[in-house]
């Protein structure tokens, strides 16, 4: 998986390409622990993520819980179906701002 990180002021955008399953996880989870007090918006373009395992989801949700515990907020971007599908399925849908 490749992550690509832009900063505008106080949003953090990291594109998304491949696939985000056990092996790129971690790579992800390291980005997110990374993410300084200053930004307060976290997006997720997930334009080039065609799969998500369960420990994508986690990864995910990680982000999530990172940017409430700073008082942010985080959205994903461009889910594809597959990937919809997966966060429809496991509820993820329901508690996460998605925008495609």
């Amino acid at each position: 998986m490749t992550i690509t990180k832009s900063q505008e002021v106080a949003t953090l955008t990291l594109t998304l390409e491949g696939r985000l399953d056990t092996v790129t996880a971690p790579e992800l989870n390291k980005e997110i622990e990374a993410i300084g007090t200053d930004v307060s918006e976290l997006v997720m373009d997930f334009a080039g993520i065609e799969y998500v395992s369960s420990a994508g989801l986690r990864a995910i949700l990680c982000g999530q819980k990172k940017m409430t515990k700073q008082a942010g907020t985080m959205k994903l971007q461009h889910i594809c179906p597959a990937v919809q599908e997966v966060l429809d399925l496991t509820g993820f849908s329901d508690i996460l701002t998605i925008e495609n």
